[in-house]
């Protein structure tokens, strides 16, 4: 299962469009509501989350999403349960995945240390100890997945497609939506 963190202030396109593209491909995902059921993204569109956060088994993962936005961002942060999902799911090596904004939380436990990473391009010089990939919209580094704003949404939920089920269900999928990015 694919398990997509939301706090308040998560910037929505950056959520809501790999959640799409991954179901499309039919990934199971849970959207986890950090701060209540209902979150409201940067731009007031309003979501109901699948599950609060607490209720999320680590050991049913096989990848926890970030998305952006400042404010989700720090709503994550905040949260000391969703932290400690982030920190359980890094120790048993399930996959990660950070956009935009997010990739500073990985950055700030340390797990970009020497590897590969994007974020949102004012936000590079955040990435600590990270190998930074000017200009990629999407890295793929070991068990890491980074990608740099919500105009890499699309190529960013492809790429999680990818890494979980293949390239050619990936394709699959971008055929399916006509997407030519």
């Amino acid at each position: 299962m694919v398990c997509i963190l939301l706090g308040t202030g998560f910037e929505e396109a950056e959520a809501l469009v790999p959640a799409d593209m991954l179901r499309r491909a039919k990934i199971p995902v849970c959207m986890a509501g950090v701060d209540g059921m209902e979150i409201t993204g940067a731009h007031d569109i309003t979501v109901k989350a699948d599950c609060a956060v607490s209720d999320v088994d680590v050991d049913e993962l096989e990848l926890l999403f970030l998305p952006g936005g400042l404010g989700g961002v720090d709503a994550i942060k905040a949260s000391s349960v969703a932290m400690d999902l982030i920190c359980q799911a890094h120790e048993k090596g399930i996959k990660l995945a950070a956009i935009c904004a997010a990739p500073t939380i990985l950055a700030e436990l340390g797990y970009l240390e020497g590897k590969k990473a994007v974020c949102y391009p004012s936000m590079l010089d955040q990435l600590t100890g990270a190998d930074t990939a000017h200009g990629q919209h999407v890295v793929v580094d070991g068990n890491i997945i980074t990608g740099e704003a919500a105009g890499s949404a699309f190529t960013f939920g492809f790429k999680l497609i990818e890494v979980l089920k293949g390239a050619e269900k990936a394709q699959k999928v971008c055929d399916s939506v006509y997407y030519y990015g």
